[in-house]
């Protein structure tokens, strides 16, 4: 057993998703958890975090510790069933995979194991977040300008849900076969230069082409909220791939800032949806990981009477999963203490 203790560990990547042509990389420092266990089964609804937690202090980081295997038809992935076993190669502790838990050594006949990906286990829940990824959407206020509208239901109604029929404008070619049917929401603020980042837009449903012309016709195949005139049509592919990310750091120092939690919830917490000022214009990119630092209001020092500027705390951590211009979606992995709405966001390595 190893206990807690800055190693130097042979990064070797098992089912991280980034390609690598070898399977030693450059060597780093990773800090063991107390007590972890020498092998682990993998089971149906663990995530990759979260089976990384019970190994390393910073989960993020599990791409560095796991061994691909050669006999598996894509050594990036795991399913429920591997095994997971800690062991020592060369004097560098390392996780192997292993597919039959009663084997108490690695023998495997060089064949093949075909794996459908969908069984894969993800790193994050994607239940948490698919709507956002289909749905989710931060729009610059002149692109919305620019998208077809909803003008009326075709049978006069004013308000219409799933299975009217509408009509619309401003359908720009090359006409789409899908929309999707949005409602222009908040304007994002950035907390400290009050620059206008973008605006969150409501979805409202989809909408299937039925005619194109200057007044097209649509039917309306999904309802969450009731459609009205001046309600936005944006084109959109619907393909959405199960959401596998590879964490990681952002290159170089970054200063962000949580501006909202996504659908108004009040508490943010573990899996809670927030919406960042940092997006593809400031290098990040789905699967960049950040450190949450809670801001603490200035207080009175109780013997000089001056403002006295408290210093950040760590709050936690969170992933970013949908990247827009200038902000992104992102969720919460870890939380150490009450997240908060303007608490700042740097690299987890800093």
């Amino acid at each position: 057993m190893y206990s807690r203790r800055l190693l130097p560990i042979v990064l070797a990547l098992v089912v991280g998703l980034t390609s690598v042509a070898s399977s030693v990389v450059l060597a780093d420092e990773l800090e063991l958890k107390d007590g972890h266990p020498e092998r682990y089964v993998v089971r149906e609804g663990d995530t990759l975090w979260d089976i990384s937690a019970r190994f390393l202090v910073d989960p993020w980081r599990w791409p560095e510790i796991w061994k691909a295997n050669p006999y598996i038809d894509n050594p990036h992935l795991i399913y429920p069933g591997d095994v997971l076993v800690f062991t020592n190669i060369n004097g560098n502790p390392s996780l192997r995979v292993l597919r039959n838990e009663n084997l108490a050594v690695e023998k495997l006949s060089p064949r093949i194991r075909e794996e459908a990906v969908d069984d894969a286990i993800t790193t994050i829940p994607p239940g948490v977040i698919e709507p956002f990824l289909t749905e989710g959407m931060v729009l610059d206020a002149d692109a919305i300008d620019d998208l077809g509208y909803v003008v009326l239901g075709v049978e006069g109604n004013i308000v219409v849900g799933e299975g009217s029929e509408i009509y619309a404008r401003n359908l720009v070619e090359p006409v789409s076969k899908v929309y999707q049917v949005f409602r222009p929401g908040d304007a994002l603020i950035h907390p400290v230069t009050n620059e206008y980042l973008g605006t969150e837009a409501t979805y409202l449903g989809d909408a299937t082409m039925l005619r194109a012309d200057d007044v097209s016709k649509l039917l309306v195949t999904r309802s969450v909220e009731e459609i009205a005139p001046s309600d936005r049509l944006l084109p959109v592919e619907r393909d959405i791939a199960k959401p596998y990310f590879h964490p990681h750091a952002p290159e170089g120092d970054v200063l962000g800032y949580i501006i909202k939690a996504a659908k108004g919830v009040s508490e943010v917490g573990p899996y809670s949806i927030v919406i960042i000022s940092l997006g593809l214009a400031n290098g990040i990119e789905e699967g960049h990981v950040l450190r949450i630092r809670h801001n603490k209001a200035p207080i009175k020092d109780p013997v000089t009477g001056r403002q006295l500027e408290l210093p950040e705390e760590d709050s936690g951590l969170l992933m970013v999963f949908k990247a827009f211009e200038r902000v992104s979606y992102a969720l919460v992995m870890d939380a150490t203490r009450a997240i908060h709405v303007n608490d700042s966001l740097v690299s987890p390595l800093r």
